[in-house]
């Protein structure tokens, strides 16, 4: 259900770590941009708490698709990131695990895009 998608990227984009933590399956795997790996929810907890606290960095997130089954749900984004001079585009894949009534993030892989209009 996109709802499930809106709320874990509303918690994203409003730093609500809460709201983040709440959207993760306790085996959450998240693939960086970087190909850096997080496993399990402390540690993506963790990178999350800290990326949390810099302020400076937007991203805009541009729906590619949605597949949901009875027990899966995918959404895939175009990603616009901004920190200050930074600037980078990511294709993000998240996938979601049905549990009981509740949609979990199992899976988050991150892939660089070139950036259009330059380097």
């Amino acid at each position: 259900m996109t709802n499930t998608l809106d709320v874990h990227l509303a918690a994203i984009a409003g730093r609500d770590l809460d709201g983040y933590a709440a959207t993760l399956h306790n085996d959450v795997i998240v693939v960086l941009p970087n190909g850096s790996l997080l496993q399990g929810r402390d540690a993506v907890l963790d990178f999350h708490r800290e990326w949390f606290k810099d302020l400076d960095w937007s991203q805009e997130m541009s729906l590619v698709s949605v597949v949901e089954t009875e027990t899966t749900l995918v959404g895939v984004y175009e990603a616009d990131y901004r920190d200050g001079p930074v600037h980078k585009r990511n294709l993000v894949s998240l996938v979601f695990t049905r549990a009981g009534d509740d949609w979990l993030l199992l899976h988050d892989q991150n892939t660089p895009l070139a950036v259009q209009g330059g380097a």
